[in-house]
């Protein structure tokens, strides 16, 4: 089995590189840990301190200043798969949700066929995005006290319901296609060669006519084009803002635990210098 490789980057002085080793290792671990039983990806998550430092063979995971229509995942000039994040708060659930993203699906074209959401549209094609139905920050969870996205599961687009599957990793998500609120869902109907979308943006969850969508024309894959075309996501990823009266699964990520444990293992380093 092939491993992908992700190498997680900033080009914004906004991230420093503890923060940005943290999260990294905290994506290791969901994509190890989490991931990897769901979707059988194997893949390793590394922190490098800048682009000319990626070795090849990675495909980059870049946090930039403020881009918001350019966020998401991309091709390069030979095709292959890099994401941009955006460096502001609450950056480590974007940087989770395009790391799983591209981990599953890493050319952003990938379509699972099932039956629509919209009554009498029969069966249509879904555009794999692990993360988009259960985005929101509120439906994410932590990892070494670090704030990452749910996903969902390969059995979210069973036919029916069963108690016994998990759809995604939190379980927020509990039955098959599912859209919960600040998520949406995406699809290709082949009769009418337009793409839908389910989304939950306001008071009720809403089905809303994309249009048609042309590889060869736009120039891009489904994903970013979608992506294009769901400007509300950005309002929705967003975790909250660290201040003084954030509870500690409001904060990004929280140290306690580790610094307690970093001046045990100082303690006794020194201990053991003294009795030389």
């Amino acid at each position: 089995m092939l491993t992908r490789q992700i190498a997680l980057v900033s080009e914004t002085p906004r991230v420093k590189m503890k923060d940005l080793l943290r999260v990294g290792a905290a994506l290791q671990k969901q994509a190890m840990r989490d991931l990897f039983p769901m979707w059988k990806v194997n893949a390793t998550v590394d922190v490098f301190a800048s682009l000319e430092d990626v070795p090849l063979g990675y495909w980059p995971l870049i946090l930039v200043e403020d881009v918001p229509d350019a966020a998401g995942i991309h091709l390069d000039e030979d095709g292959q798969p890099y994401a941009l994040a955006e460096a502001g708060p609450g950056w480590s659930l974007t940087a989770s949700h395009e790391c799983l993203e591209m981990l599953v699906d890493p050319f952003g074209n990938r379509l699972v066929a099932g039956l629509s959401p919209k009554k009498g549209q029969g069966r249509v094609e879904f555009l794999v995005e692990v993360c988009d139905p259960s985005e929101a920050s509120e439906f994410g969870y932590t990892v070494n006290g670090v704030r990452v996205s749910d996903f969902y599961s390969s059995s979210y687009f069973d036919p029916i319901a069963s108690p016994a599957v998990r759809y995604s990793f939190t379980q927020a998500i509990t039955r098959p296609r599912q859209v919960l609120r600040g998520g949406y869902l995406s699809w290709h109907d082949p009769i009418g060669n337009h793409w839908w979308q389910q989304t939950w943006f306001g008071a009720k969850a809403s089905i809303r006519d994309l249009g048609v969508f042309s590889r060869s024309k736009e120039g891009v894959s489904a994903r970013t084009w979608v992506y294009g075309k769901t400007p509300e996501r950005r309002r929705y990823t967003m975790a909250p803002a660290l201040t003084g009266k954030a509870s500690r699964e409001e904060t990004e990520f929280y140290e306690d635990p580790a610094i307690a444990k970093a001046k045990s293992w100082r303690k006794q380093v020194a201990a053991l210098k003294r009795a030389r």
